[in-house]
């Protein structure tokens, strides 16, 4: 592919006349191929194994620039390959450091990855490695509520790209089982999310710890005020990427709001499931001890669903996650906290148990499903109390979300419990044989001990004991004398 071609493509960047997503899209399948960037040979060969061969929008326009060694903000739908689009032109970067030395000096960490949650900082993790797999470039991650033993060993040993979450990094940091003063590149992955979950001070942390002179990528799908202030603190003169429209969802995912009763909402979850037929869908939920109620609502109702927030432990989270992946999970309750880095592919529908409360938050969600350009569908549950949170959502987005019945829905969980009838009496007969009479419920009696009905009667040995008490006590007293009105006879 002739250089002239990436040229146009940065010049999109680069000027107001950036064509619609779609013709991007179009063109970059009909010319553009991932060996036509000038990539190494064992980058080729890891992306030749994985059977990609035409990069997306976002990673055609990111990684020339990444590759000219320029500061960047991305900004693409979720599912779209921003990963690809910063961690490919970083390990050809890299690649002129790399060596086989087993001296862990000669591995200094060299490019920093930052991510707000554990699951994608796991996800990025993995397709870092499946990327450099054939360079000697090494790779880790680390991340909390796991044991930090490992992660300290892994870099002692001499780690090249460190992809962490904010906390657990500065941990390392505070124990010094890792060395910021040779980072030649920063990437923000989500940054948006991190603003949200409060990492700006861990954040402005991080950046005091890293050389002045680096490389420095953001990477997010929505860019709001705060991100933007955020990226001017650091970011120096960057090219932002804009491969589609700000904050605009997929165009091939299906976007539909069912409004039910508060009590009515598991009910209608496990309703959709039912009558759509499934088997792999993920829940969204705003509170912990929601999702956890949810997905046990969905047991009982045969439904094999799990759940994973902030009060499950990494093993529990991942462990469940896996279990999705392979099928033995149907349904997924997640909450938000775990909706970035949920890479699943062909997921064919995810649902909102809760409508969220940051309208970005939506975007997020339902870019879970419709993958590299696979359909999907969206569907929300609402009711009267979310009218404030759905017009949020439907300004940020810039369109109307189509309102359907759920039709042949009952809650019947909400249903009266049936009571059986009493049995009736019926008169004996000749030509029927007999039937016992119903009785009336009476409650059991307490048995009684007869003695303690008897009036009281003393006994012949207290009678005995107060006669001879009597006498006794008059034997110490003296006798009376009668005495005349006259005097006492002498």
């Amino acid at each position: 592919m002739p250089c002239s071609t990436h040229a146009k493509l940065t010049l999109h960047t680069m000027t107001d006349t950036t064509p619609h997503p779609e013709q991007i899209s179009e063109e970059i399948a009909d010319t553009v191929r991932f060996d036509s960037f000038g990539l190494s040979p064992d980058i080729l060969r890891a992306l030749s194994d994985q059977g990609y061969v035409h990069p997306t929008p976002i990673q055609a326009e990111a990684i020339p620039i990444v590759l000219q060694g320029r500061d960047v903000m991305g900004a693409a739908q979720t599912g779209t390959g921003k990963t690809a689009g910063f961690s490919l032109p970083i390990i050809q970067l890299l690649l002129a450091h790399a060596n086989t030395s087993a001296s862990p000096a000669r591995h200094p960490v060299r490019a920093l990855i930052l991510t707000p949650t554990r699951e994608l900082a796991d996800q990025v993790a993995e397709n870092v490695k499946a990327y450099s797999r054939h360079t000697p470039l090494r790779a880790t991650v680390v991340f909390g509520g796991v044991d930090m033993a490992p992660q300290k060993d892994a870099l002692r040993s001499g780690i090249e790209i460190v992809i962490a979450t904010p906390g657990r990094l500065l941990d390392h940091v505070q124990q010094k089982t890792i060395n910021l003063s040779q980072t030649e590149i920063l990437v923000m992955d989500e940054a948006d999310r991190m603003l949200d979950m409060g990492f700006l001070p861990d954040l402005q942390r991080i950046i005091n710890l890293l050389p002045k002179k680096r490389q420095n990528l953001m990477f997010s799908a929505t860019f709001s005020p705060e991100i933007k202030k955020l990226a001017a603190s650091f970011l120096t003169n960057p090219v932002t990427i804009e491969v589609a429209r700000s904050n605009a969802t997929a165009d091939n995912v299906t976007q539909i709001l069912y409004k039910v009763a508060e009590e009515e909402k598991r009910d209608a979850v496990s309703f959709i499931i039912r009558e759509r037929g499934l088997k792999q869908v993920i829940v969204f939920s705003n509170t912990k001890i929601g999702a956890s109620r949810l997905a046990v609502h969905l047991a009982k109702q045969g439904v094999k669903a799990s759940a994973i927030h902030g009060d499950k432990s990494q093993a529990e989270r991942m462990a469940a996650l896996e279990a999705f992946k392979r099928g033995e999970v149907e349904v997924l309750v997640a909450t938000d906290v775990a909706a970035r880095g949920l890479d699943i592919s062909e997921m064919p529908c995810v649902i909102n148990f809760d409508l969220p409360y940051n309208a970005e938050d939506y975007i997020h969600r339902i870019g879970r499903t419709g993958r590299a350009g696979a359909k999907g569908d969206a569907i929300s549950l609402h009711t009267d109390k979310d009218e404030r949170l759905l017009i949020d959502i439907e300004k940020l987005i810039k369109q109307k979300i189509v309102r359907l019945q759920l039709a042949g829905f009952v809650a019947t969980s909400l249903l009266p419990a049936v009571r059986k009838p009493r049995p009736v009496a019926v008169e004996k007969s000749a030509d029927k044989p007999y039937e016992r009479p119903a009785r009336s419920y009476s409650p059991p009696r307490e048995k009684v001990d007869p003695w303690f009905m008897k009036p009281y009667e003393p006994s012949a040995s207290s009678v005995t004991s107060n006669v001879t008490s009597a006498k006794s006590s008059l034997a110490g007293k003296p006798a009376r004398k009668a005495v005349l009105l006259g005097g006492v006879v002498k």
